[in-house]
C-alpha cells in the first residue's frame, strides 16, 4: 500500500485535549509500553474521525497493525463518548437563549434492503436517526443517541426526552413540521397547502422557515466530521462516535 502525507483541518486544541485526556486514562489503568505515543495516539483517531480512513489505510500510515489501530481508536471514541456533554447540560445551556432549534438528521449506513429498522422512508435511504439541538446562531449545543433510521423524528425527540426536558426549562424551541404534536414549548409550521393558509400563516411560516435555517450549520458542524458522512461500523458502535466527535467540537470551542 502506498503512504504519502495528508493535512487535518482539525484545531490543535482537540489534539491537545484528547491527548491529555489519554495520558491521564493511562496513568490510570497503570498502562506501560504502548506502540504509540499519546500524541500519535490522539492524531490517529483524530484523522480516523475527520477524514474517516479505513483501519488498513490508518495501518499503513503510522506503521502498525490494524487491530492495533482499531484498540487504540475504540479506546479512544470510548474515552471521548464518557465525556460529553448531557442533555441536562445542553438544556441548561439552552435556558440561557433566546430560544434553541431542534432539528433530525441520518447518518447513512451500508444496511442492506432487508434491514428495514434502519430505512428511512423521508431520506430514501439506510441510516441511523441523530437528532439536534443548536442555539440562535446554529452552533451545535447537543446531539443525541443514535436510533433505527425508520424512527420519525418526533418519536426520538420523545424517546429521548428532549420535549420535557425542554418544556422544564422553558426556552422556545424552533422545530420543522415533522414534530407535529410533540407539545411543550416546540414551535412548528402550521400544516397543509400554501394555498390554503391565510395570509398571516404563510407570514408565520415564512418567518420560521428563516429561523429554522440556522440549524443546517450544527447539521454541517456534525457531518465535517467525515466518518459520519457514510458509516461502515456496526450499528451499536454509532452512538459513541457521535458522542465522541460532540466532545472534541466543545473542547475545540470552548478551550481558551
Amino acid at each position: 500500500m502506498l503512504v504519502y502525507r495528508c493535512g487535518l483541518d482539525v484545531s490543535s486544541r482537540s489534539l491537545t485535549y484528547l491527548a491529555t485526556r489519554l495520558r491521564g486514562h493511562r496513568r490510570r489503568i497503570g498502562s506501560r509500553w504502548r506502540r504509540l505515543s499519546v500524541g500519535r495516539q490522539a492524531l490517529l483517531v483524530l484523522a480516523h474521525l475527520r477524514n474517516g480512513p479505513t483501519y488498513a489505510q490508518l495501518a499503513a500510515g503510522f506503521e502498525m497493525g490494524t487491530s492495533t489501530v482499531y484498540r487504540y481508536i475504540s479506546e479512544a471514541v470510548d474515552l471521548l463518548a464518557a465525556l460529553a456533554p448531557t442533555l441536562d447540560g445542553a438544556v441548561q445551556a439552552a435556558s440561557t437563549k433566546a430560544y434553541v432549534l431542534l432539528d433530525g438528521t441520518l447518518l447513512p449506513i451500508d444496511r442492506i434492503a432487508a434491514d428495514r429498522p434502519y430505512y428511512s422512508g423521508k431520506h430514501k435511504r439506510h441510516g441511523m436517526n441523530v437528532q439536534v439541538i443548536a442555539d440562535p446562531f446554529g452552533r451545535l449545543l447537543w446531539a443525541s443517541p443514535a436510533l433505527p433510521g425508520a424512527v420519525h423524528d418526533v418519536r426520538a425527540a420523545r424517546e429521548h426526552g428532549i420535549i420535557d426536558a425542554l418544556a422544564q426549562a422553558h426556552p422556545p424551541c424552533w422545530a420543522d413540521k415533522d414534530y407535529h404534536g410533540a407539545g411543550g414549548t416546540i414551535r412548528v409550521p402550521f400544516r397543509g397547502r400554501w394555498e390554503a393558509h391565510s395570509a398571516g400563516q404563510q407570514a408565520v411560516n415564512r418567518s420560521q422557515a428563516k429561523i429554522r435555517a440556522l440549524v443546517e450549520q450544527a447539521m454541517a458542524t456534525l457531518k465535517s466530521w467525515r466518518l459520519l458522512r457514510k458509516l461502515r461500523c456496526s450499528t451499536t458502535r454509532i452512538t459513541g462516535l457521535v458522542q465522541a466527535v460532540l466532545t472534541l467540537h466543545h473542547a475545540s470551542s470552548t478551550a481558551g
